[in-house]
């Protein structure tokens, strides 16, 4: 079974981590779901950008990602004008080189898409 269009995944090997990037693309916006180590949903953020500011809201807080989610949820939905619903799910804390290089893979993705 093929996976339906506008889904796209990728594996991403970071300082000994591996991370599962998964994207699912809508008419208005998309799913991110960003793992490490088994394919879990874990921390949730959604925001709406219709207007000149985009609405961002916690739908399951994080203990340690909460400004990187919400860095991509409205980095998304600013360039799609759209919904960017991010899950994020780690071992661990991301170190800042480390979810610098997350961001990038993932903004890539979409752009690909």
């Amino acid at each position: 079974m093929n996976p339906p269009n506008g889904f796209s995944q990728k594996v991403v090997n970071l300082e000994s981590r591996t991370f599962f990037l998964q994207i699912q693309k809508f008419e208005n916006g998309y799913f991110i779901s960003i793992t490490e180590g088994t394919n879990k949903i874990g921390s949730m953020v959604i925001s709406l950008a219709t207007g000149p500011k985009p609405i961002t809201t916690t739908i399951i807080p994080s203990r340690t990602e909460s400004v990187f989610q919400k860095l991509i949820a409205e980095q998304i939905s600013t360039r799609i004008r759209g919904i960017a619903l991010v899950s994020t799910f780690t071992q661990k804390k991301l170190e800042p080189n480390t979810a610098k290089a997350l961001m990038s893979e993932i903004m890539e993705m979409v752009d690909n898409d």
